[in-house]
């Protein structure tokens, strides 16, 4: 299983990924659209912050399940706490190193009809 480091613009937070994408996955939910994030999934186990743990910012909104990270410094939105599957995270494809979106399939998730509690 392939590993890639991830970071965000700043280098403020750095993370580790161990996994081999299947799909990235775009979701047209109100905060992922006005992100513009194209995404793996990878399980919990599979994602080491590396430095800058205490750089991340949090954002909770609906159910509050799901935790969206973003650097506090630059502002990037490096990868979130999935709301569909709590025990994985979407990874943000763009904070990786020598990771090609293009060398797998890619689909759309529909998060606008995910139910607003």
């Amino acid at each position: 299983m392939p590993d890639y480091s991830g970071a965000c613009h700043c280098g403020a937070v750095r993370f580790m990924v161990s996994v081999d994408p299947v799909e990235t996955t775009t979701c047209d939910c109100t905060l992922c659209v006005k992100k513009n994030a194209r995404m793996i999934q990878v399980p919990e186990a599979q994602l080491t912050i590396l430095a800058g743990e205490d750089r991340l910012a949090t954002y909770q909104w609906n159910t509050r399940v799901a935790r969206h990270h973003f650097c506090k410094t630059c502002g990037i939105y490096t990868f979130h706490r999935k709301r569909s599957a709590p025990d994985r995270y979407g990874v943000n494809v763009y904070c990786l190193e020598g990771f090609d979106p293009e060398s797998v399939p890619h689909r759309r998730a529909d998060g606008a009809t995910m139910g607003v509690v």
